[in-house]
């Protein structure tokens, strides 16, 4: 058997696990743009100079020897050919398969504004290539302009500060991080990155951008007339799921691929996890899907259910955050509040149910919530405050002596 794996991030590394895991002679070959495995979740380190490209690679030491897995790197898939079952790539090679794995990830947006996407000095920040440039640049640049304050954004600017770069991000929202945190939560981030010299200009957006001789852009006027100087421009405007080499096969696509709960795709024998399904955005969800897809290309299946809203952890200045579940307020919600000098604390019910969590400096106790959340138990029998509800609440003393689930 012939498994063949697109992507060497974390979907793809722990669907190759499984696999080997699960069949110890299959060939295994792994196909990746990437020339490093690497963490996208740490590159604000590589770009603060906290870590090299060793310091990023997340599996194990030697980890292909070890697990036998060939690792075909630096080249580009540009066809995936299902009736043919064989894949081509940007050198001219064409790879047959006996089942497939997509887990390619996805990529930076640059949006159409002026010429961004034409100028040498515009960046996403979605790869280790793209930290490397970033990092290039920023030895030329004084005046870093950042387009969106999500979490992308933010690390950049946390990166860039320690380069002791001057730095403005735009937000044409009128808070940052706007889909992970509600104003109160976000303000007390907004503080600290000013407080260490970054301008936030808030609720506008880019409208022009021009290239000059040199082929970069050195200001960016905003929908007000304002204009902000730039060397180096980093927009973490969002992403799109890496599916144009699927163009022509018939694999069905929406924003990503469209798997079923065994994550097979619309062809045989093909499968996809992490980012260019759509999912979820996050490492330890991506991360379980490679295991499911790499389970199930062996023979299984097993089910991908873990489609409940769930946000990383954020860490910014020694200030911890938490979010699980829905953040954003919809109508009907009760919302409850608890907030101390230490900490604070918001919970979306609705129809007696727990939605969502924010859990910002004291993030004790995240586990009961995001059982509650993802388990859609029914809290409004408890008579208790919403903040002291813990495992106890939901289990009683059986005859035998053992607990059990409360039903």
């Amino acid at each position: 058997m012939k498994y063949v794996i697109i992507g060497a991030g974390v979907a793809g590394v722990e669907a190759a696990k499984t696999i080997r895991q699960k069949d110890n002679t299959g060939e295994i070959l792994m196909i990746s743009k990437d020339t490093d495995v690497h963490s996208r979740c740490m590159l604000h380190k590589f770009i603060a100079g906290e870590r090299d490209e060793q310091g990023l690679d997340f599996t194990e030491k030697d980890f292909f020897e070890n697990y036998r897995i060939d690792w075909k790197k630096g080249v580009q898939v540009t066809a995936v050919c299902p009736d043919e079952k064989e894949i081509a790539l940007d050198n001219g090679e064409k790879i047959s398969y006996d089942k497939l794995l997509l887990a390619g990830g996805a990529d930076s947006f640059i949006p159409p504004v002026g010429e961004l996407r034409k100028a040498s000095n515009v960046y996403g920040l979605r790869n280790l290539s793209d930290a490397q440039a970033i990092v290039k640049e920023a030895d030329l640049a004084e005046n870093v302009l950042i387009i969106g304050s999500g979490l992308v954004g933010l690390d950049a600017a946390y990166g860039l500060l320690e380069r002791g770069k001057k730095i403005t991000i735009v937000e044409m929202v009128d808070r940052i991080l706007p889909v992970q945190l509600d104003k109160y939560a976000a303000n007390a981030y907004q503080a600290l990155f000013e407080k260490a010299g970054v301008r936030f200009v808030l609720g506008r957006k880019a409208s022009e951008a021009v290239c000059e001789a040199d082929g970069k852009i050195h200001k960016v006027t905003l929908d007000n007339g304002e204009e902000i100087p730039c060397d180096l421009l980093i927009v973490a405007a969002g992403v799109r799921s890496s599916i144009a080499c699927l163009e022509g096969s018939g694999i069905e696509c929406d924003r990503g691929v469209t798997v079923d709960n065994c994550l097979k795709t619309s062809k045989a024998d093909i499968y996809a996890a992490g980012d260019i399904t759509g999912l979820s955005g996050i490492w330890p969800n991506a991360a379980n899907q490679g295991k499911i897809a790499g389970a199930n290309m062996c023979g299984g299946t097993e089910e991908y259910n873990d489609t409940y809203a769930i946000k990383n952890t954020i860490n910014f200045f020694g200030l911890v955050t938490l979010c699980v579940g829905r953040i954003l307020e919809e109508e009907g919600d009760q919302i409850q509040i608890k907030e101390d000098k230490s900490q604070y604390k918001r919970v979306i019910v609705k129809d007696g149910k727990v939605q969502g969590i924010l859990l910002q400096g004291d993030i004790s106790h995240a586990g009961t919530w995001q059982y509650l959340i993802k388990n859609k138990i029914d809290i409004s029998s408890i008579q208790k405050n919403i903040f002291d509800i813990n495992y106890a609440d939901f289990y009683q003393v059986a005859e035998n002596g053992e607990y059990q689930w409360m039903s």
